[in-house]
């Protein structure tokens, strides 16, 4: 199993601890951590990480956006089954055995945790977690499924589904485009439940109304084109 992890730009107090967290479940072959043009000092941690145990960075030069910066992990990645994971905490390297058991039991092929299946979380954000729910329900209705999150940083796949898939998106829209795409080839998916302890924009979250028009769009744009 290959790891991914995009950087963000104020991660500098977060990138150690999520790797130690990820290292310390036993599960990731390799952990690929991809830094997205930072300058607040994680570059410096970064290279103490990079090689130590299974831990390879990728540096890149300048911000290019989340979507770039995982899709440059994924080709970088050499396992079989790809797990992405965010590098702020919000989500626990804790729920790796749950979110691995499908396609393990070989019931599924891309596996999404979703935040609203009832696990244990930080109520926090009313009007983001409306928005959420709300591009899940538009991605249900033009592409006849019924996901709980669509919008979820957990998201696990066979490295078969995508080794052909062309990712455009470099900013937040990458979920919406990944998703509509799966959606699309018809590939077996399930969702479990996760437990989740959000940011909010005074602990760094960058994620604003912007991206879901964006994100909206990116979903209409790929029901009718590939």
């Amino acid at each position: 199993m290959s790891f991914t992890t995009s950087r963000q730009k104020t991660l500098y107090n977060t990138i150690a601890q999520i790797v130690r967290r990820v290292q310390a479940t036993g599960i990731p072959a390799e952990i690929v951590v991809v830094d997205d043009g930072s300058t607040d000092g994680t570059r410096d941690v970064l290279k103490q990480l990079d090689g130590n145990g299974n831990v390879r960075v990728i540096l890149r030069e300048r911000n290019q956006g989340k979507g770039a910066a995982v899709m440059d992990g994924i080709r970088a990645a050499k396992g079989e089954v790809i797990l992405i994971q965010d590098a702020d905490l919000e989500y626990d390297p804790r729920d790796y055995p749950a979110l691995l058991k499908p396609i393990e039991e070989d019931i599924a092929d891309v596996v999404y945790g979703s935040r609203f299946l009832g696990a244990p979380r930080r109520p926090t954000m009313f009007w983001h977690m409306v928005a959420n729910k709300l591009l899940t329900f538009m991605t249900n209705i033009l592409y006849n499924n019924i996901l709980t999150d669509m919008e979820t940083g957990y998201k696990v796949f066979c490295r078969d589904v995508v080794k052909d898939m062309t990712i455009h998106s470099r900013r937040f829209d990458f979920e919406p485009e990944f998703t509509a795409k799966i959606l699309k080839r018809k590939v077996r998916i399930f969702e479990v439940p996760i437990t989740f302890n959000p940011r909010d924009y005074s602990e760094g979250k960058k994620i604003k109304l912007k991206d879901a028009f964006e994100a909206v769009w990116t979903l209409v744009k790929y029901r009718f084109v590939d």
